[in-house]
């Protein structure tokens, strides 16, 4: 992907697109991949960066939901396990399979999680991961070495997934490139308007040119999540309708992988408030969420409260021999989820409101998508194309993506070596040409710096947070260490932009701006 020619395709033809989607997290980026897919003349246009909010700030799971078998939401179970399966399918170098254990410290849970996980299992189908199984205490201390086994009774295994957020947001845009869609970053959108002929006249603005430009479509799509409310008021929609997102928060914490080896994911059964925390190990860390706590806004940059922390801390704490403690906090980062209004809702706890989306058009045509999860994205993008294309009366294939390869799949599993997956050669060749290039960016973590080059030359990274949030990991992992490196970065990528030092000395002081957000907060 190259953003100077995105901006340029954009404008350059005199000529409508068919759909314009707005919004560049997990619901966009599908839809533009299953449109461009069908033969849609296709552009997405995104705010800041790709998974800069809510899609690259989640609990990095691809799971079926089991808590949702509680509330007898099965068709919604059912639909997510298929998706899960499908994408498993098709990017296996990003999603994998995972463990998950629940212990268990009440007689008859055994039996009763047992049950319900058959269930799920059943629900599953020929796309199930593995059956579940109940563990001996003898078994769960064999595997389990850092499990507090005071009063344990036993535990039940099951299988789920587990991917990268923000890497799969990029595989999309790169598919949806690859397909035939326009997508650009750093573009939002400032105006909606209705033509005389039908058509839908977009301003945007060039973050980086400060130049607006326009852009029409006989369609749009409005996929920005818990800003949807936001870009429906531009499309000129004033009524109820315009305020059906109830913005909440999942707050998580990020540990040294120590406090739970292994590769098995915690459980936690019982919490306070009756949601379901996870401890997971990811790409050398440990994960520790979600909280779920209703905003007023949604903000670009949410941060973890006081009392989410400590909720997140006392409740992993009971279930580990080793009690971490906010010290032991090496970074924390808050996604806010566009969780659906509705007159049924409105009242009820937003740990209680389905993850289920919700698709509205309003009487200029404005098509918007809210609520869903990462796991059922591609579910949701087909029924959003498939209303966009009613409302536009636009000619279109059917739709190809359950069965479409995301960018970097193959169908040899040899080459999925990496998160970058057939392109790993390339980045290989990099470091052959500069030997520099192989060297980690942070000595304690994986990532090179030929990661930061290969995200600025073919990832549409421009800015310092594109590169430590997002093309690699390492805010999310550690705070303090993104802080630390974040100088020699800055410098690589200044050459590879062909910026100078004023660049650089803004980029540094936004980028400390941001990491604080992933800081715990002060009293």
């Amino acid at each position: 992907m190259n953003r100077a020619r995105s901006l340029h395709s954009l404008v350059a033809e005199n000529k409508p697109f068919d759909l314009l989607i707005i919004g560049g997290g997990a619901t966009g980026l599908g839809i533009a991949v299953d449109a461009a897919s069908r033969g849609l003349r296709t552009a997405l246009l995104e705010q800041s960066d790709f998974a800069k909010a809510t899609s690259s700030r989640s609990t990095k799971l691809i799971h079926g939901g089991i808590r949702y078998l509680r509330s007898g939401q099965f068709l919604f179970v059912f639909e997510a396990l298929r998706e899960r399966g499908l994408l498993r399918r098709n990017a296996p170098h990003l999603v994998k399979e995972l463990r998950f254990v629940v212990p268990h410290y009440r007689f008859g849970e055994s039996t009763l999680f047992g049950l319900g996980l058959k269930f799920y299992e059943l629900l599953a189908g020929k796309l199930s991961f593995g059956p579940s199984a109940s563990l001996s205490l003898r078994e769960v201390q064999a595997s389990l070495p850092a499990l507090e086994l005071a009063g344990l009774k036993g535990a039940t295994l099951f299988w789920d997934a587990q991917f990268d957020d923000a890497r799969l947001a990029l595989a999309l845009a790169l598919t949806a490139e690859r397909e035939g869609a326009v997508v650009a970053n750093y573009a939002p959108v400032e105006k909606i308007e209705s033509l005389p002929n039908g058509l839908k006249l977009v301003t945007a603005r060039d973050l980086e040119l400060n130049a607006l430009f326009e852009i029409q479509a006989k369609v749009v799509i409005n996929a920005t999540g818990p800003f949807s409310d936001s870009v429906k008021k531009l499309g000129g929609v004033q009524s109820d309708s315009a305020n059906r997102v109830r913005p909440s928060q999942g707050a998580h914490l990020v540990l040294e992988s120590a406090f739970f080896p292994g590769d098995a994911a915690l459980v936690v059964p019982h919490t306070v408030d009756g949601r379901v925390v996870f401890a997971i190990p990811w790409d050398g860390v440990l994960i520790v969420g979600t909280t779920d706590t209703e905003v007023q806004d949604a903000l670009l940059e949410p941060r973890a409260l006081h009392s989410e922390i400590s909720y997140l801390l006392e409740t992993i704490g009971r279930y580990l021999t080793k009690q971490p403690t906010v010290d032991d906090i090496r970074s924390t980062f808050t996604g806010v989820r566009p969780l659906v209004r509705s007159p049924i809702n409105g009242k009820r706890s937003t740990s209680r409101l389905s993850r289920e989306h919700s698709i509205d058009v309003s009487n200029s045509g404005l098509v918007s998508i809210s609520g869903g999860k990462w796991t059922t994205y591609r579910s949701m993008a087909e029924e959003a194309v498939d209303t966009a294309i009613r409302v536009g009366n636009l000619q279109a294939d059917r739709c190809r993506t359950k069965l479409l390869k995301l960018a970097g799949s193959s169908e040899s599993s040899s080459v999925n070596v990496s998160a970058y997956g057939t392109a790993a050669p390339q980045l290989q060749q990099l470091c052959e040409s500069n030997p520099a290039l192989g060297e980690r960016i942070h000595p304690n973590y994986p990532e090179i710096l030929a990661q930061v080059v290969w995200g600025v030359r073919h990832e549409m990274a421009r800015t310092l947070d594109d590169i430590l949030a997002r093309r690699t990991r390492l805010l999310f992992k550690n705070v303090a260490a993104a802080l630390e490196v974040a100088p020699s970065v800055a410098e690589l990528m200044a050459v590879e932009l062909g910026k100078n030092a004023e660049w650089i000395d803004a980029q540094l002081l936004a980028f400390t701006s941001i990491a604080k957000s992933f800081e715990v907060p002060r009293q």
